[in-house]
């Protein structure tokens, strides 16, 4: 199993400044707070990237600046998936891996394919993949949840190492503890979720929360991985009121906002999402001032 992903991976967004073009400047400000904060691994362009609306050359570029702005020189994970194989599969073709330790690979959305299709998407991504692939499961977002059955069977290629999932089903996370390799890794999508996940063999999570509050979300998984059940709880109990707010009007809106109350970097999004409202705004610093987390 490989334990350079064990613990926390951070979801990182995408700062924009008010003119909505990449703030590089505060994803300079972002990359030294997380990695201050003692994240294991940082995660370049998932869903809190935004990356649905960033170009092609743009997701080059963010990758290219975490490569070189990496002060602790941790793995990087890189978004790389879609519903359209063909071209998903020439972009693996076309892009640089250097420095990439793995892909990150959304199950495919809009289409709705049949767990056949995807065993056989994922397949074909692996093929020809030059690093790992972690499966990403996010059926909330991608309609279709992928199966225990359908994990279990794409757990068997060399090349697929793990799955990132928020499908938020309690039974099906068992499940995979129970039914999964012993060397495939299972990492938490739900921040909410992550003690009690840890709890039945989960090895950590790709998180969002972590980039505002990477020091104490890594010390609960931590404490979680060690066997500190009570510890790592009194730490996910701060921010269980902070969950609901953060997606309340799309991820990563919320996050964006708390970053910018830290003074990290803006709250600009670009469309269809739009920037949090005052309302949003006021609930999530009464809840960080609440838990000291400004």
């Amino acid at each position: 199993m490989d334990t350079r992903f064990f613990g926390v991976g951070v979801a990182l967004v995408t700062p924009f400044d008010t003119n909505l073009d990449i703030d590089y400047s505060a994803l300079k400000r972002l990359l030294d707070l997380v990695s201050e904060g003692g994240v294991n691994y940082l995660v370049v362009q998932g869903t809190t990237g935004e990356t649905s609306t960033t170009t092609a050359q743009e997701k080059l570029d963010l990758l290219k600046f975490v490569r070189e702005n990496n002060p602790k020189k941790l793995p990087i994970v890189y978004g790389l998936g879609g519903n359209n194989t063909r071209a998903v599969l020439e972009t693996f073709k076309q892009t640089d891996f250097t420095g990439v330790d793995a892909v990150l690979s959304v199950c495919p959305y809009y289409n709705k394919p049949s767990q056949k299709g995807l065993i056989a998407h994922f397949t074909a991504i692996a093929d020809v993949s030059p690093v790992p692939v972690f499966l990403y499961n996010v059926p909330g977002r991608t309609v279709v949840n992928m199966k225990v059955e359908t994990i279990v069977e794409l757990a068997k290629h060399p090349n697929i190492i793990g799955i990132k999932d928020a499908c938020a089903n309690f039974d099906q996370y068992m499940e995979l503890a129970d039914a999964c390799p012993k060397d495939f890794l299972l990492i938490s999508g739900d921040d909410n979720h992550v003690t009690p996940m840890v709890s039945v063999g989960w090895k950590g999570v790709i998180s969002v929360i972590a980039n505002a509050f990477p020091k104490e979300f890594t010390e609960m998984v931590w404490h979680a991985l060690g066997g500190r059940m009570e510890d790592a709880s009194a730490i996910q109990f701060r921010f269980l009121d902070m969950d609901a707010p953060l997606y309340a009007e799309s991820n990563p809106v919320g996050i964006k906002k708390c970053l910018e109350i830290k003074g990290i970097s803006g709250s600009e999004v670009r469309l269809p999402l739009v920037k949090a409202s005052d309302e949003l705004g006021g609930k999530l610093k009464e809840i960080m001032e609440r838990e000291q987390l400004i």
